[in-house]
């Protein structure tokens, strides 16, 4: 199992290959369907986003109110397949991880490999899991949308798996 501290690097997505498992370590954003049209209203009025997805690797995940001692609640990954029409954007943008769960359009995969982007796929059913992995969360952006607004999260060995590779290997294809 490979050890990745985020953020991501090209060195570090070339590296990469769809089937490894990885545990992810560093910083990530959270952003789900609601974030990402916002995002995308943003761009279209040509407005500044309140963050920037350079670099970033984004989990699609809306997390649960933290229990006390905790940086955050159970937080399982939403479908993928919810933000395709928004990835190629924000990949355009230099976005360079995506973290959730399922398959992914033609769209995505060929916008993968053009970016030089990864696509990591997280366990559905183990949001307690990935909650535990959370040392610290930030609200950053769209707070009127409660568990879908944007979040920092610290995370510590983030288990996942690589999905689509910047190379255009995916556990999806036989």
């Amino acid at each position: 199992m490979k050890r990745i501290t985020l953020p991501l690097t090209d060195d570090i997505i070339e590296d990469l290959r769809a089937g490894e498992s990885v545990l992810l370590s560093g910083e990530i954003l959270t952003g789900r369907d609601c974030a990402h049209k916002r995002i995308c209203e943003f761009l279209d009025r040509k407005e500044p986003l309140p963050f920037s997805l350079a670099g970033e690797t984004i989990y699609y995940a809306g997390p649960c109110p933290a229990p006390a001692g905790k940086a955050c609640g159970s937080c399982g990954p939403t479908t993928s397949a919810r933000m395709d029409s928004f990835a190629p954007r924000l990949l355009g943008l230099g976005l360079k991880g995506m973290i959730g769960k399922g398959e992914r359009s033609e769209e995505v995969c060929a916008a993968i490999r053009k970016e030089h982007a990864v696509y990591f796929a997280a366990i559905g059913g183990a949001g307690a899991l990935y909650g535990n992995a959370i040392t610290n969360s930030e609200l950053v952006a769209f707070p009127d949308l409660l568990s879908e607004a944007v979040y920092r999260f610290t995370v510590k060995d983030f288990p996942c798996i690589v999905a689509i590779d910047c190379k255009g290997g995916n556990i999806y294809i036989k």
